[in-house]
């Protein structure tokens, strides 16, 4: 069995777990049983771009329960990429109706333009590229870099924030430590299922490791 590696925080040398073993036993811990959403693939298996950019989108400051509810309704009414780009924005607002962050469906609704008719209705795979969409900043470019294309792309919310500060003991507080954080999280981020390593890392803070009562 590998020996545990060192890392230096706060000037102190902690005994921290292989990251490969760590990403193995998540993985295992993943593919045991998770939550099952409507926009998610099964471990292993890819899902249609647009539906990731759509749910991503969606997610952003929103509670998953509420989203799914949303996102049934959008997926009944533009069901793929180029029946939303040809939406009328005003028949968006009124199912986004309730979500709220409006600027959110009106950038939905550019963005899907943009795709529709300068990138020949494909969604640029490459973090650099997405994040010059409209709506789309560094976290939700690299989860859909991540969980549509297969990218090795360090996903940083706020559920994995809670999970790396927890493991390599990163004392300072936000938003001093968020630089910190992502450099940390890169070094576990994994070349192989990439989608699945960040829907699990998420997942882990969302239910697992908790801001108060850690399970």
């Amino acid at each position: 069995r590998r020996r545990a590696s060192k890392l230096r925080v706060k000037n102190r040398k902690l005994p921290i777990p292989d990251h490969i073993d760590l990403v193995d036993a998540l993985f295992r811990w993943y593919d045991q049983g998770h939550r099952s959403f409507v926009w998610r693939a099964e471990p292993g298996d890819k899902l249609d771009p647009y539906r990731v950019w759509l749910s991503e989108v969606m997610l952003q400051q929103t509670q998953a329960a509420t989203v799914e509810r949303y996102f049934n309704k959008f997926i009944a009414h533009w069901p793929t990429l180029k029946d939303l780009a040809a939406a009328d924005l005003d028949a968006l607002l009124q199912v986004w109706q309730g979500l709220g962050y409006y600027s959110r469906v009106r950038n939905l609704h550019r963005t899907a333009r943009i795709v529709q008719h300068e990138h020949a209705g494909r969604f640029p795979e490459e973090e650099a590229d997405l994040m010059t969409l409209p709506g789309i900043g560094p976290y939700s470019a690299a989860a859909i870099a991540a969980i549509a294309f297969g990218k090795p792309t360090t996903v940083v919310d706020g559920n994995v924030e809670r999970v790396i500060a927890r493991l390599f003991a990163v004392m300072d507080p936000l938003p001093k430590a968020r630089s910190e954080i992502r450099k940390l999280a890169a070094t576990l981020t994994p070349d192989r299922r990439p989608g699945d390593y960040a829907h699990a890392i998420m997942e882990l803070g969302s239910v697992v490791c908790r801001p108060i009562n850690p399970v």
